[in-house]
């Protein structure tokens, strides 16, 4: 087998072993469109061959925006890659300010967009980007130039040999993408990640992942532009798994019903709100129904990996797959082996009550800056526990800093910030990353997230508060769709709460109560107030008394990207939500 160095030898790799028929799948007009691994690379030279007839030079950058995952945006990387030029993948739902910044400091000199919405949001700053020469689309749009155009401008081989030259001249050391991070503050950074740092990690993080190679089916969603589904997708190649598209989030439910996949990657938000759905159809049942349905959600909640609640637990947790569970999994598809997931901290009662339905999530753990991967779930050879993320992966070298930093060594490390020494020098101290959680290695080698380490405050009482611990335990609650804990420097904790409106709806058709439709409505209800309080308290039993919420306040609007609380992977963005919400803070610390 030829051996895997550089990003796009993964096709080659696979047309060697399979010319899988459905290796890229996108839904065009309502139907599923196949491209074979050798019309995968066949394309892929295609574009490599026009773009050297474009003049694309080593180490030119070509930006990639688009709404959905899709066929075109693996055929462009590969034929970017090739010529030694480097993709620099951009959120579509970033503000254009930041669409302007990023092509600006990347130097991108082609850009490639998905659809009108993302082109219309380009348009609007071109020009402010002088280098930019020219913007392709991949959707039919007037006006715009088509990346057919540059497909049929690589048709003609003769320049085949010269491709061939420039794959040779790439080295796995050398710079192959830029990936910026929304962060949660200030500029977007750019990660700059060799082949040989996203290489390695496929290499190493894929025997985590369980497959029967060449027969498994992956439904592909979360967004490519982000290194964790990229990763992903490279490691699915790796193992020749058919990759399908999923149209858009809304689209999911019907995508999965079509596709069947036997795996996908999922982040924990989306997992809440699959849970949260269950849920409330389980609490319109009646009778008998609704008590085996509550029955076998009690049990997966007290689920335990390798048959360690006992052989009566087993028993019974067999009844509650055939009867319940196995109506989950059809929801699903019906052929879900397994999930992964990534991003940001999962709830172990998700955890485990999908592990209990037989869809187990093996959660990991990873940085944009460590391509990503750090360490992941494996259910077999006892390399899952709930509650963690996983033993660290081949290859790579964690250690806990003396105030509990988790610093991380390895090939999978970045190269550096793009254009700045200073802020790469910051974080990569003797060779080690340092990756601003807080976590603790236990004594059998499974790493634990217990904060970031930037966000944890003291009150004026010098106590440390974790927030994300808290917001973790009180997501929990239904009624709780986003949370951010308060404090820092004042004297007690206190939160931010967005109620999750669709299940307070759901709760006042059940108890008869009227509290309104709005969202304004319901957040100013008292007996909405008073009903959250209830799972606040009930929570806050769990932590220590400086710890515990000791007051909050609801807001009326849905935290989202558009709106600027959350980040494109959906973490807080603190500063943002805390500015937004001056007034409420303002009510809970300055007035009594």
């Amino acid at each position: 087998m030829i051996p895997i160095t550089r990003l796009f030898d993964f096709p080659y790799y696979q047309l060697e072993k399979n010319n899988v028929p459905d290796c890229l799948v996108t839904k065009y007009n309502g139907v599923w469109v196949k491209t074979s691994t050798q019309e995968y690379i066949d394309k892929s030279n295609a574009i490599s061959r026009a773009l050297l007839r474009m003049g694309i030079q080593k180490n030119d950058k070509i930006a990639i925006i688009s709404s959905a995952n899709r066929t075109e945006w693996n055929i462009m990387d590969i034929g970017t890659l090739q010529t030694g030029a480097q993709t620099v993948p951009i959120y579509p739902t970033i503000a254009a300010e930041d669409y302007e910044y990023i092509l600006n400091h990347s130097e991108a000199t082609y850009c490639f967009v998905s659809d009108d919405v993302v082109l219309q949001k380009l348009l609007s700053i071109k020009k402010n980007v002088p280098l930019l020469k020219e913007v392709y689309s991949f959707d039919e749009i007037q006006d715009c130039k088509n990346w057919k155009e540059v497909l049929t401008l690589g048709e003609d081989t003769s320049n085949q040999d010269v491709v061939e030259d420039r794959k040779n001249n790439v080295k796995p050391e050398e710079l192959a993408t830029i990936i910026y991070t929304s962060g949660t503050t200030g500029k977007p950074k750019g990660v700059m990640l060799s082949h040989n740092n996203i290489v390695s990690n496929v290499l190493d993080s894929s025997p985590r992942i369980p497959f029967d190679e060449g027969t498994s089916r992956a439904l592909s969603f979360l967004p490519i532009c982000h290194i964790f589904e990229r990763v992903i997708l490279y490691i699915y190649q790796y193992y020749s798994v058919a990759i399908y598209f999923a149209e858009s989030i809304e689209k999911l439910s019907d995508n999965i019903k079509e596709v069947k996949p036997t795996v996908f990657s999922v982040v924990p938000r989306l997992l809440e709100k699959v849970y949260d759905k269950i849920y409330a159809k389980g609490a319109e049942l009646t009778g008998i129904k609704k008590k085996l349905f509550f029955w076998a959600i009690d049990l997966g909640l007290k689920y335990e990996p390798y048959g360690a609640n006992g052989f009566w637990y087993e028993t019974q947790l067999k009844i509650a797959r055939k009867l319940i569970f196995s109506k989950w999994q059809e929801g699903l598809g019906g052929n879900l082996t397994v999930m992964v997931s990534g991003s940001a901290a999962l709830q172990p009662r998700l955890t485990r009550v999908f592990a209990a339905a037989g869809m187990p999530v093996m959660e990991g753990y990873g940085l944009t800056e460590t391509s990503p991967v750090i360490s992941v779930n494996d259910m077999r050879n006892g390399g899952f526990k709930v509650g963690c993320v996983g033993k660290v992966i081949n290859n790579v070298e964690v250690k806990i800093a003396e105030d509990g930093e988790i610093l991380c060594k390895g090939p999978n490390v970045m190269m550096g910030y793009y254009k700045d020494q200073q802020l790469t020098d910051e974080v990569i101290i003797n060779g080690y990353f340092h990756t601003g959680d807080i976590g603790e290695i236990d004594a059998q080698g499974f790493l634990k997230i217990t904060d970031r380490k930037k966000e944890m405050f003291k009150t004026s009482g010098g106590k440390y508060i974790a927030p994300q611990l808290i917001e973790n335990a009180m997501k929990q609650s239904l009624f709780i769709e986003q949370i951010m804990v308060i404090g820092d420097g004042e004297k007690m904790p206190a939160a931010f709460i967005q109620p999750s409106f669709d299940f307070l709806r759901e709760w006042a058709k059940r108890h008869h109560e009227d509290i309104g439709d709005l969202n304004e409505e319901m957040a100013s209800n008292p007996k909405v107030i008073a009903r959250i309080q209830e799972e606040v308290n009930e929570i806050n039993k769990k932590f220590g008394n400086w710890e515990m919420i000791k007051r909050f306040e609801l807001t009326p609007n849905i935290w989202s990207i558009d709106g600027g609380e959350l980040t494109p992977t959906l973490k807080l963005k603190r500063k943002v939500v805390r500015e937004k919400y001056k007034d409420l803070y303002d009510k809970i610390y300055r007035t009594e």
